[in-house]
């Protein structure tokens, strides 16, 4: 396999149509909020501070090759070897996978404790160039991308692979394969126990008519049940009819928002200020937001704790990126250090990570379970 420079492959982000951000085989739990286009030029990906000279773009006979990318002023042998199997080239996905790559050679580019295998692989031949990435030496796997390439992958995992994406009930268990992912609905979990924890005893959960809201308000709903033994009021969003809304909203003591931004904004213009709100990273698009100021919410790290050790060692995109966006970014930061981990580690073993995406923790069925930090909205009080 060919050798190539630790930069970032190139590609001009633009970003997947709504419908698709909201398909239950998508890699994160963004809204549908289209990203910005980057100034960097067609055919070259964002650099990283600091960064030496262009890579490859897209498309060229040379980055199409499966590659291998070692750490910058890594070791001739690497104590690891880490395949990257991610769908560069798909028109699908090619641009969430870019993304995620950059952010694992991110991390390698910093640790530089591990060997980058780059493969670019889609769902009809993922099992073909996963086991030529494992006759190359490849003994951890940061992919697949889509909950069908996984599914398709997982019988023949024989090397400790880590999925970016939730592992489908419908697929064979392999004590091998293990997932790491940003679905909405962990998020939802968690704000439910926020909630409880917090006091609140009676919220009412607001839903939005969207795909990605809808999920999140189920999620929200089945946790707070089983927290609580009580259902949890529900309103849907209908922003022609916020007066009916508001007085539903007097039998709470709280409102928890499966809503996007702008539906959120628009509820919050009309409550009392008095009123507790909570919500998760959905609600978090850049910016100061002073519309939604005051309001009680989730996201990772990499976003409400700036200064945090395990953050400020990573380097960000140079070229701004939409919130949604960067969460690729992240997670690609701490699949790379989830990797490493793995290679070391024993069948069994307990496995924790300070991630950039959360506190991260090797749960049930070999999935990382994902815990985040609070703070509100119009300021950077953490709680």
């Amino acid at each position: 396999m060919q050798r190539l420079t630790p930069l970032l492959v190139g590609v001009l982000l633009t970003w997947l149509t709504p419908t698709m951000a909201q398909t239950p085989d998508y890699i994160i739990q963004s809204n549908s909020a289209p990203i910005r286009s980057l100034s960097a030029p067609p055919g070259q990906m964002p650099r990283l501070e600091p960064a030496p000279a262009a890579a490859a773009p897209v498309g060229s006979p040379q980055s199409s090759l499966p590659t291998s990318a070692p750490a910058a002023r890594a070791p001739a042998r690497a104590r690891v070897r880490i395949g990257v199997i991610l769908p560069v080239e798909s028109s699908a996905l090619g641009e969430a996978a870019a993304v995620v790559r950059s952010g694992v050679e991110a991390a390698a580019q910093v640790d530089q404790s591990a060997e980058l295998i780059s493969v670019d692989a889609t769902t009809d031949n993922v099992v073909q160039r996963y086991r030529a990435a494992v006759a190359d030496g490849v003994n951890v796997v940061i992919g697949p991308l889509s909950r069908d390439a996984i599914a398709q992958l997982a019988p023949s995992v024989t090397v400790p692979t880590l999925a970016l994406n939730s592992v489908g009930r419908e697929v064979a268990a392999n004590p091998r394969l293990y997932s790491l992912s940003l679905i909405v609905e962990g998020e939802a979990r968690q704000l439910a126990r926020l909630m409880r924890d917090d006091g609140r005893t009676s919220p009412m959960l607001v839903v939005g008519r969207d795909a990605l809201s809808q999920r999140l308000g189920a999620a929200f709903a089945d946790e707070w049940r089983a927290l609580t033994g009580k259902p949890a009021l529900q309103q849907p969003f209908d922003a022609d009819n916020l007066p009916a809304l508001l007085q539903a909203s007097g039998q709470a003591d709280a409102l928890a928002l499966a809503l996007d931004a702008a539906q959120a904004a628009k509820l919050k213009a009309a409550l009392t200020p008095d009123m507790p709100v909570y919500g998760t990273s959905q609600l978090n698009v850049g910016g100061s937001q002073p519309e939604l100021a005051g309001v009680r919410f989730i996201d990772m790290p990499w976003f409400l704790m700036p200064d945090h050790p395990a953050v400020k060692r990573y380097p960000r995109p140079a070229n701004a990126l939409t919130p949604q966006t960067e969460r690729l970014y992240a997670l690609g930061i701490d699949a790379y250090r989830l990797a490493v981990q793995m290679a070391g580690s024993r069948p069994g073993a307990i496995i924790r990570l300070d991630g950039v995406t959360g506190d991260l923790r090797l749960g049930r069925d070999r999935v990382f379970e994902r815990q985040l930090p609070a703070g509100v909205m119009g300021g950077n009080a953490l709680q």
